[in-house]
C-alpha cells in the first residue's frame, strides 16, 4: 500500500482499475433504529438494499448495544428466501472507548468511538462480554469500555478506528501525530494480527479544527502504511437513502427535545450519511481504492452462526435421580393427591384401577413431555410455584393453554381439572412439533417480585434477567412527535390524532386511504400535510426502550455467555439486550411472572374471614359451583358485582342479564364471548338466543353433541374446532392443533391442504359431505373469534372464587378490594360508592379500631390508618401496637401521652383529627383541633417525653391515676360543638383524598341521575369519545389562565359520588358564574379519551338550582323482631338516631312472635345518607336491620 500525498488526485487511474478489477463493497459501519433516536434504518430494509446492490454481506454496529443482532440474522434469512440472494450478517457494535480506567468516579472523561465486529464464535462471545460489562459495570451517562476490558476480550474480534470521533482521528485532529501513532500501535498489538483496521470516511464534512475528511484520510492512510495496517472504507450510515435524511433529523429532534428549526441544535452536517452504492463509495474515497476492497476481505473473515440449542437451566436433583425420574415422581404423587378420594387411593396401581382415564391421559402426556426433553421445564415451574405457596403468596389457578394438561394439574402448577372440563393437552403441547412449553403464572401483584428474587437466589443472580422491550412510533404518536418537532402547538397534532381514530395498529397510509375527514384535512391544510408527511417518514421507528412487564430469562449459564445484557431503564436490574421475540429462538428459557391484583384480594379476604369468623378458607378449595355466587352474578343479591375478577362493569352486567349464569360452564363461556370480536359480529346475540331457547339448537350431527352441548351448538372455543376435526375427520391431536393455528391466523395454503383431509375423513367416518362442508364454513367463520377454553376456564375459576367470597362474606371481601387500592383515590371512590349503594357502610379511620388496611367490622368497613395522608405505615403500626398492648385511647390527651412523641407532630395529629380518627373518643373534630392549636397539649407531651428519655419519673406518671391528687391529666369534657357538615367533609377529603363518611352530592344524587346518564367514575372504562353528552357534578380545583388569543380558559375537576373527571372550558368568560368551587353544575360537552388522559371538553356550563334539587325526604326503615327490642334497646337506638339529625323520617317495624307486624313512625328525623348512622345501628344490633335509601330506590 503506497503512501498518499495530500491533494494528490488518483481519480482517473482508480476509476479505470475499478471498471475491470474492483471487488464488491460491504458496509461495515452502520446504524439502525436500535441506535435509538439517532439511527433511522430498519434492519430488514437495510438487508434488502444490500441484496439489491449485490453486496455479499452487511454489518450492524449500533451505538453501545447489540440489540439488533438477532433481527439482522432473521432478516438475512428472510431476504434470501424472498430473493434468492445471500447477504451474510456481520454482528458488531460501535463502542464508547475511554482512556479513564476508573469510570465515572470523579468526572465525565472523554469518549471515543470504536467499531468491533465478531469474526467468529469466540469473538461473538467476547463481544457479548465486552458490551455487557460496559453497561453493567462501567455505565456513566453511556456504556464505557476501558483498555483493560478490550485486552481481556480482544480475541476473535475485528476492530476499526471508527469515524472522526475515534481516538486516533481525534489525536490527528489535535495535531498529536505521535499520540495517534501510539494508539494505533496499541490496538494493533492487542488484536490478533491483521484484525485492527484504520477506518476512512468521506461524507464531505470538516472537523471543528478545520480539517477536511480527505485531509484526515491522507494522514490516517499514511499512519496505516507506516504501521503495516490495512484501511477500510465506511460511510457510517444512519439512514437508508438520501431522501431519508429529514426523517433521521426529526428522530434526532425527538431524542434531544429540539425543534426542527432550532439553530443551535444537534444535527448532521449534510445528507450523505446513507447506505451508498459501491460506485458512490468508491467515488467518495477514490484516492483509497484498497479501503473499499478491504471491506470484502473483512466480511469474508467474519462468520458467526447464532446458537439455537436449548439451554434450559439444570434443575438441582436429589442424588440418584434423573430429571425424568423426578418429573414422573412429582406427577404421580400429585395424581394420587388430586384423584385419591381424600387418601383412599395411595398407589398408582390403585389409581389405574379406579380412574383408568386419568392414568391413560397422564401416561400419554408424560410420554410427549419426556420425548421432547422438557421434564426440567416442568420441575422449574413447579419449584417456584411451590415456594410461593409455601410462603403465603397467592398463585393463580393457571392461565393460557397450560391448564389443559393433567401433568400441570398433578404438579400443582394449575388448579383446573382438565378431564371434567374438556380441556386438551394438545392445545398446550403438540406431539407433532417440538416447541418450548409456555407456562405463564399469575402471582399476587404485591409479592411478584419476591418470587423473582427467589428464582434469582435459587439459580444465581447472573443467570437471571428481565427482558428489554422496544416502543415503536405508532401512527398517533408519530403525529404528536412530528407536530411538536415542526413547532406546532399540541392542539394541532391532537386534532389530527382524534381524526385518525382509535383503531388498533392502524397506519397513517391506511388512515388516509379509509378516513375521508383525515384525507380532506391532508389535502386542504398545508400544516396538516407537513405533519402527516413527517410522521409517515418516522412511523414504525423505535422511540424508546422499556422492560417487559412480566418476562424473566432463566439460563443454565451466566447469561452474558449467550446474550448481551444491560441495566434496566431505571439503572437497576439486569435485562437482555435482545427482546422477548428472539430470546426463545436462541434457546433461552423465558418465563412470564405476572402480577395479578385479584390474588392479593383473595388472600386478604380469606384472612379477613379468619379474623372475624375463625374460619380457614383457602382460595384453591373454594367450590366452582356455588348457588349464592351465581345468585350474586344474576343480580339477585344487593352486593353487586363490583370487585369481582374479570366480570365487573357494565358489559358483564348486560351480558348476565341476557345470559344468567347458573353453572360454572356459563362463566367460562361468558369470558370467551364477552370480547370485541364476538360482540361486534353478532355471535353473542345468536348464542343468547339458543341458550335461552328462543332459537333451536343444532348440533350438525348427533355424534357431535358431546362436544357442542355445553355451548348450545355454537363453536365458542378453539378446542371445539380441534375436537370436531378429531371426532369427525379422524385428525390426530397434533394435526387438529395445526388446523386451529391455520384457521386462527388465516393461513390459506395450510387450510386448503387440511380441508381436503377434513372432508375426506368425515365421509370415511359416515358424515355427509354437505355436513362436513357446512361445519368447515362455520368453523372458518368462528375461528377468528374462538377463544382458548383452557384460559377462559382458568379465569372463570378466579371469577367463582371472588364471587363466592363476595356472596358469602361481602364485608370481608370488599375490605380486601379497598385495601388493594390503598393510595389510588379514583378506584377507592368507585368502590366506596359501590359499598354505599349496596348497604355496606365505609367508615372513617379510627385510632381505636382501624388497622393498617381497610378492616371489616360489624358496623361496616373501617378505613385503614396507612391511608391517612401524612401518616406513614411505621407511625400507623406504632398506634396499633400501643393500642393492642395497653387498650383503646380514651382521648387525644391520652393518645399523645402514651405514644412516643417521635411518632407524631402537629401535622400528624391534625390529619388524624380531620379524618375522623378520634371520633370514637367522644370529642368533636372542632374541639380536638382547638386542643392542638390553642392549648399546650403538644408542649406538655413533649416535656414528659423528654423527662422519660432522661430517665426521670414525673409526679404526673406517679399519681396520674389517683383521683384528686392534683397530678391527674386535666382533660376537658367534650363540648359537642362541631364544624358544619360542609367543613367536616372538606377536611375529610383534604386528608383522605376522598369523601368517606358522606358526600356533598348525596342529597342530590337522584336528581343528578335525571340530568345525566353518565357516572364520572365509569368514564375511564369507556372506549373512545362521547360527543354531545351531558354531565353533572360538583366543581372543584378551578384554575383560570389566558389562552394565546388573550381569552380566559378554565381547567377544573367535576366530581360525582362515583369519581371525578378533568374538564376544560375555553369559554370561561361566558360561564364564569357557574364555574366556581363547590358549585353543582350541568355541562354540555364532549368526553375525550386520549393517551394524555381523559377529559371533558365543556361547551356550556349551567349552575343547577340546589334548593329545587334537594331530594324529598325518604323514610329510613328499621325492621326488628319483638324479642330483640326492649326499653333499653329503644333508648340506645334513639340516642344513635339523635346523633345524625336530618330531614329523613324513621319508620320502625316490629314483628311479633305470631307474625304480626307493628309500624311506628318515630318522632325524630335523621340524615339517612350518613354512613356513620348505619355504623351505629350495626354496632347496636350486630347485623343490618335497615333498608337504606338506595335499596328503597331500587
Amino acid at each position: 500500500m503506497a503512501r498518499v500525498q495530500a491533494g494528490e488526485d488518483g481519480g482517473g487511474a482508480c476509476a479505470h482499475a475499478h471498471e475491470g478489477t474492483a471487488m464488491p463493497f460491504v458496509h461495515l459501519h452502520n446504524h439502525t433504529e436500535y441506535s435509538m433516536l439517532d439511527g433511522a434504518t430498519h434492519v430488514k430494509d437495510m438487508v434488502r438494499r444490500a441484496a439489491d446492490l449485490d453486496m455479499p454481506a452487511v454489518a450492524i454496529t449500533d451505538h453501545g448495544v447489540m440489540c439488533g443482532v438477532p433481527e439482522l440474522c432473521d432478516a438475512c434469512a428472510a431476504v434470501e428466501r424472498e430473493t434468492g440472494k445471500k447477504v451474510k450478517p456481520i454482528y458488531g457494535c460501535e463502542i464508547y472507548f475511554t482512556e479513564d480506567p476508573e469510570v465515572g468516579t470523579k468526572k465525565r472523561s472523554p469518549l471515543y468511538h470504536m467499531i468491533m465486529l465478531a469474526k467468529n464464535s469466540e469473538g461473538y462471545h467476547n463481544l457479548l462480554h465486552l458490551v455487557s460489562e460496559s453497561h453493567m459495570d462501567n455505565y456513566y451517562y453511556k456504556p464505557r469500555t476501558t483498555l483493560d476490558m478490550i485486552k481481556k476480550h480482544a480475541k476473535g474480534i475485528v476492530a476499526t478506528s471508527a469515524c472522526i470521533a475515534g481516538i486516533i482521528p481525534r489525536r490527528l485532529r489535535e495535531r498529536d501525530v505521535a499520540g495517534a501513532r501510539e494508539w494505533a500501535q496499541t490496538f494493533k498489538d492487542i488484536f490478533e494480527p491483521g484484525d485492527f483496521y484504520i477506518e476512512l470516511q468521506d461524507q464531505g464534512i470538516s472537523t471543528e479544527e478545520g480539517f477536511s475528511q480527505h485531509e484526515l484520510n491522507v494522514q490516517l492512510s499514511n499512519l496505516a502504511h507506516d504501521l503495516g495496517l490495512e484501511t477500510i472504507a465506511t460511510n457510517d450510515f444512519h439512514y437508508l437513502t438520501r431522501e431519508d435524511a429529514k426523517a433521521q433529523d426529526i428522530m434526532l429532534c425527538i431524542g434531544t427535545g429540539s425543534n426542527y428549526d432550532d439553530e443551535n441544535r444537534m444535527r448532521f452536517a449534510n445528507d450523505e450519511f446513507y447506505m451508498k452504492t459501491e460506485e458512490e463509495m468508491r467515488e467518495a474515497l477514490r484516492d483509497f481504492p484498497e479501503a473499499c476492497d478491504n471491506t470484502v476481505k473483512v466480511a469474508e473473515k467474519c462468520s458467526v452462526e447464532l446458537e439455537r440449542d436449548s439451554i434450559l437451566p439444570r434443575f438441582p436433583l436429589p442424588e440418584g435421580y434423573t430429571e425424568e425420574m423426578l418429573f414422573r415422581e412429582e406427577c404421580e404423587k400429585g395424581l394420587i393427591h388430586r384423584y385419591g378420594n381424600n387418601g383412599e387411593i395411595t398407589t398408582m396401581d390403585e389409581l389405574r384401577a379406579a380412574r383408568p382415564d386419568v392414568v391413560e391421559r397422564y401416561e400419554y402426556e408424560a410420554g410427549v413431555i419426556i420425548q421432547q426433553g422438557f421434564p426440567a421445564y416442568f420441575l422449574i415451574v413447579q419449584e417456584y410455584i411451590r415456594w410461593a405457596k409455601d410462603n403465603g403468596i397467592g398463585v393463580g389457578p393457571g392461565r393460557g393453554s397450560a391448564a389443559g394438561a393433567i401433568c400441570t394439574y398433578a404438579m400443582g402448577i394449575t388448579d383446573l381439572e382438565p378431564l371434567d372440563n374438556g380441556l386438551l393437552f394438545e392445545r398446550f403441547l403438540s406431539p407433532e412439533r417440538v416447541e418450548m412449553p409456555d407456562i405463564d403464572v399469575d402471582f399476587d401483584d404485591q409479592h411478584r417480585q419476591d418470587v423473582i428474587d427467589h428464582v434469582r437466589d435459587f439459580y444465581g443472580a447472573d443467570h437471571i434477567a428481565g427482558v428489554i422491550t422496544f416502543g415503536k412510533l405508532q401512527a398517533k404518536n408519530a403525529v404528536r412527535d412530528a407536530a411538536r418537532v415542526l413547532g406546532h402547538p399540541y392542539g394541532v397534532g391532537d386534532k389530527i390524532c382524534k381524526t385518525i381514530g382509535d383503531e388498533l395498529g392502524i397506519t397513517l397510509d391506511d388512515a388516509l386511504e379509509n378516513n375521508v375527514d383525515l384525507k380532506k384535512m391532508y389535502d386542504d391544510d398545508a400544516d396538516t400535510r407537513d405533519i402527516i408527511d413527517a410522521a409517515r417518514s418516522i412511523e414504525g421507528n423505535i422511540r424508546g426502550e422499556g422492560v417487559h412487564a412480566c418476562a424473566t430469562i432463566i439460563c443454565r449459564d451466566p447469561l452474558v455467555d449467550h446474550v448481551p445484557v444491560k441495566r434496566d431503564t431505571k439503572g437497576g436490574g439486569m435485562i437482555t439486550q435482545y427482546d422477548g421475540h428472539y430470546t426463545p429462538e436462541l434457546g433461552l428459557l423465558k418465563m412470564d411472572f405476572l402480577g395479578l391484583r385479584t390474588l392479593g384480594v383473595l388472600s386478604r379476604a380469606c384472612k379477613n374471614v379468619k379474623a372475624r369468623h375463625g374460619l380457614e378458607i383457602r382460595p384453591d378449595e373454594i367450590p366452582i359451583e356455588d348457588a349464592e355466587a351465581f345468585r350474586l352474578m344474576r343480580g339477585e343479591m344487593r352486593w353487586g358485582m363490583d370487585g369481582l375478577f374479570q366480570v365487573e362493569g357494565a358489559l358483564y352486567v348486560s351480558l348476565f342479564s341476557r345470559l344468567p349464569p347458573r353453572r360454572f360452564s356459563d362463566i367460562v363461556a361468558s369470558i370467551a364471548l364477552n370480547r370485541p370480536g364476538p360482540l361486534e359480529s353478532g355471535m353473542v346475540d345468536d348464542y343468547v338466543k339458543v341458550a335461552n331457547g328462543t332459537t333451536e339448537i343444532h348440533y350438525y350431527d348427533d355424534r357431535l353433541r358431546p362436544i357442542l352441548e355445553e355451548t348450545y351448538g355454537t363453536m365458542v372455543y378453539q378446542e371445539q374446532i380441534m375436537q370436531i376435526s378429531m371426532a369427525m375427520s379422524g385428525f390426530s391431536a397434533g394435526k387438529a392443533d395445526r388446523l386451529r393455528k391455520a384457521m386462527g391466523k388465516k393461513k390459506l395454503d395450510i387450510m386448503r391442504q387440511l380441508q381436503a383431509d377434513w372432508n375426506e375423513g368425515a365421509v370415511e367416518n359416515g358424515y355427509s359431505l354437505e355436513i362436513a362442508k357446512q361445519i368447515w364454513e362455520d368453523a372458518e367463520k368462528f375461528a377468528k373469534y374462538a377463544f382458548n377454553k383452557s384460559h377462559s376456564a382458568a379465569y372463570a375459576l378466579l371469577v367463582m372464587r371472588t364471587a363466592y367470597l363476595k356472596a358469602h362474606y361481602p364485608y370481608e371481601f370488599m375490605a380486601a378490594v379497598l385495601s388493594s387500592y390503598m393510595g389510588n383515590a379514583d378506584r377507592l371512590i368507585k368502590y366506596i360508592s359501590s359499598c354505599t349503594h349496596s348497604g355496606i357502610p365505609v367508615l372513617p379511620p379510627d385510632v381505636n379500631t382501624s388497622n393498617l388496611e381497610f378492616t371489616p367490622l360489624e358496623e361496616g368497613i373501617r378505613f385503614g390508618l396507612a391511608g391517612v395522608r401524612g401518616i406513614g405505615e411505621a407511625v400507623a403500626q406504632s398506634i396499633i401496637d400501643e393500642r393492642e398492648a395497653n387498650g383503646p385511647y380514651s382521648s387525644l390527651h391520652d393518645f399523645v401521652n402514651r405514644l412516643d412523641a417521635k411518632c407524631y407532630n402537629r401535622k400528624t395529629l391534625e390529619a388524624l383529627v380531620k379524618s375522623g380518627a378520634f371520633d370514637s373518643t367522644g370529642y368533636t373534630r372542632k374541639q380536638l383541633m382547638h386542643f392542638i392549636d390553642d392549648t399546650p397539649l403538644l408542649e406538655s407531651a413533649a416535656k414528659r417525653q423528654k423527662d422519660r428519655d432522661a430517665g426521670q419519673v414525673s409526679m404526673f406518671d406517679l399519681f396520674a391515676d389517683v383521683p384528686d391528687s392534683g397530678f391527674d391529666d386535666d382533660v376537658p369534657a367534650p363540648d359537642g360543638i362541631e364544624w358544619d357538615k360542609r367543613m367536616l367533609l372538606a377536611y375529610e377529603k383534604e386528608i383522605l383524598k376522598i369523601y368517606v363518611s358522606d358526600h356533598p352530592l348525596r342529597p342530590y344524587e337522584r336528581s343528578l341521575e335525571s340530568v345525566t346518564k353518565y357516572h364520572l367514575g365509569d368514564l375511564a372504562e369507556h372506549k373512545g369519545d362521547i360527543k354531545n353528552a351531558v354531565f353533572a357534578g360538583l366543581v372543584a380545583s378551578v384554575t383560570v389562565k389566558m389562552t394565546r388569543k388573550g381569552t380566559k380558559m378554565a381547567n377544573f375537576d367535576l366530581e360525582d359520588t362515583t369519581g371525578h373527571m378533568e374538564c376544560v372550558c375555553f369559554k370561561y368568560s361566558d360561564f364564569e358564574e357557574a364555574i366556581q368551587e363547590d358549585a353543582i353544575v350541568k355541562i354540555k360537552g364532549r368526553f375525550e379519551h386520549s393517551e394524555r388522559g381523559d377529559q371533558i371538553l365543556a361547551f356550556e356550563v349551567e349552575r343547577l338550582d340546589v334548593d329545587s334539587m334537594r331530594e324529598t325526604p325518604s323514610n329510613l326503615q328499621i325492621s326488628l323482631a319483638a324479642a330483640d327490642f326492649d326499653q333499653s334497646v329503644a333508648t340506645r337506638l334513639y340516642g344513635i338516631l339523635g346523633d345524625y339529625p336530618g330531614n329523613d323520617p324513621v319508620v320502625l317495624y316490629v314483628e311479633q312472635s305470631d307474625g304480626r307486624k307493628f309500624r311506628a313512625e318515630l318522632p325524630i328525623k335523621v340524615d339517612a345518607a350518613d354512613n356513620l348512622l348505619y355504623s351505629g345501628i350495626m354496632t347496636l344490633f350486630g347485623r343490618p336491620v335497615w333498608k337504606s335509601l338506595q335499596e328503597q330506590r331500587r
